[in-house]
């Protein structure tokens, strides 16, 4: 495909020669017309300088002086020719320029119209002709009907015009090479900023550089900031994902070292099963930790917003069954049009694990509220609510419970990772805020702001 500098010029240049092009046949029609007009105020000037000229002896014979004011009436095939007739188109007289060949001039229809038109002499040569019939008044109410015909070779125009057509075309020319010159240099200058974009995306492939520079025009900001978003984005993900194997390995080691231990040790009976069981609970839990924390996608740009509302009914529908025993009453209020700018599966996490938490140590009702949040910075966020009327969390609990591994109450099945996930994906990954406090329902409530 071609570049943008080479379609933008190509464009450039066919509608410059498009442009050229009309605006030159345009010059050249309307010098030609123009040419032609001039023509005939030329020869219908010649028209009165001959009836200036002409005088009628006794009424009958037409006289014009020998020495006519244009030379080239005396001159044979001079280029200019002229002959006076009478209503019978007879000869009563014509320039020595005219001996030898016969030329068709146009007939007139009226008195003082003239008629001008293209003619072809009897010699061959191309001709431009006008013809312009008066009544002679010669008193006593007599009267002589003359025509008066002047003609001119059609070749003085068309050198006129090859002058004309050599010099627009040739300015014509120089000024679009001119202006595809400039436009050169302008596209030049415009696409220097993408250019520089390439040069920037191919240093972050080299790993030069970590992002794109911010320094660009405001039409490409709506380009470069989705991409500098999208590449800290990626970048998370994998920081994320190394960091989950890497502390998966590093815990891993030390149940799998208690069990070679109990192994080696020849441990027997209830001894060994519950140094078994110890650790692999133990991995079994950190694995599920790590595995959640690496699938946190973070925030996605270039991603369309998560609707919140339908998201959080299939929640409340899917735990109302798991926890069908306890005949929960579940209260979900939304703001109207609420959305965040994330991954869904981020999103589900959360949630998910807020609203099982509060199902599980709920005795009868759970209250979710989810709104805007509006950022000092004007940008938009979700805010989201959780309360229980459950037992709640002690005080001085509250950060041990979103530490990985540690639940309230150890009597209650779990594995002490849920709040931890969410606090992982709402502060780490979102940059947003968790709280817990007591609720107004007499249990726990969970806030975040992301």
């Amino acid at each position: 495909m071609l570049s943008l500098n080479a379609r933008l010029t190509l464009a450039a240049s066919l509608v410059l020669a498009a442009f050229f092009g009309l605006t030159g046949l345009a010059l050249e029609r309307a010098f030609r017309d123009a040419g032609l007009a001039a023509v005939q105020d030329r020869l219908q000037g010649e028209i009165y300088t001959l009836l200036a000229a002409a005088e009628l002896e006794n009424g009958a014979r037409l006289l014009m002086p020998r020495a006519l004011p244009e030379a080239r009436y005396a001159s044979p095939d001079s280029g200019l020719y002229a002959r006076v007739t009478d209503s019978q188109r007879q000869v009563l007289w014509q320039s020595p320029s005219l001996l030898g060949f016969r030329i068709p001039f146009p007939a007139t229809r009226a008195d003082g119209v003239a008629e001008f038109a293209p003619v072809d002499a009897s010699n061959g040569g191309t001709l431009y002709a006008l013809s312009f019939s008066v009544t002679w008044e010669l008193g006593a109410e007599r009267t002589r009907h003359l025509i008066f015909e002047v003609a001119e070779n059609r070749e003085i125009l068309g050198i006129q015009m090859a002058h004309f057509r050599r010099s627009l075309w040739g300015w014509l020319g120089t000024a679009a090479l001119a202006l595809l010159l400039a436009q050169g240099l302008v596209l030049r200058y415009g696409l220097a900023p993408l250019r520089r974009v390439a040069v920037e995306l191919t240093d972050i492939e080299s790993g030069a550089t970590q992002r794109l520079s911010a320094n660009y025009p405001r039409e490409l900001e709506m380009l470069t900031e989705p991409i500098n978003a999208f590449i800290t984005s990626g970048r998370g993900r994998l920081e994320r994902s190394r960091n989950a194997l890497a502390e998966l390995a590093h815990s891993l080691k030390t149940p799998l070292a208690v069990l070679r231990s109990a192994l080696d040790a020849g441990g027997k009976g209830e001894e060994l099963r519950r140094t078994l069981e110890e650790q692999t609970t133990r991995m079994h839990r950190t694995i599920d930790y790590q595995l959640q924390r690496a699938a946190t996608s973070g925030p996605t740009p270039l991603a369309p917003a998560v609707d919140v509302a339908p998201l959080l009914s299939r929640l409340e529908d899917s735990l109302l069954k798991v926890y069908a025993d306890k005949t929960l009453s579940m209260e979900v209020d939304v703001d109207a049009g609420l959305s965040l700018h994330g991954d869904e599966g981020d999103l589900v996490e959360i949630v998910g694990n807020l609203l099982d938490n509060a199902c599980k140590w709920a005795s009868a009702r759970v209250t979710v509220r989810a709104e805007h949040r509006r950022r000092q910075d004007g940008g938009a966020g979700l805010m989201l609510r959780v309360d229980d009327d459950g037992p709640g969390i002690p005080p001085d609990k509250v950060d041990a419970v979103l530490a990985r591994g540690v639940r309230a109450d150890a009597t209650r099945p779990g594995h002490g990772i849920g709040l931890a996930v969410v606090r992982e994906i709402v502060v780490e990954v979102y940059g947003g805020e968790i709280s817990i406090g007591v609720s107004k329902l007499g249990g726990t409530v969970v806030t975040i702001r992301i």
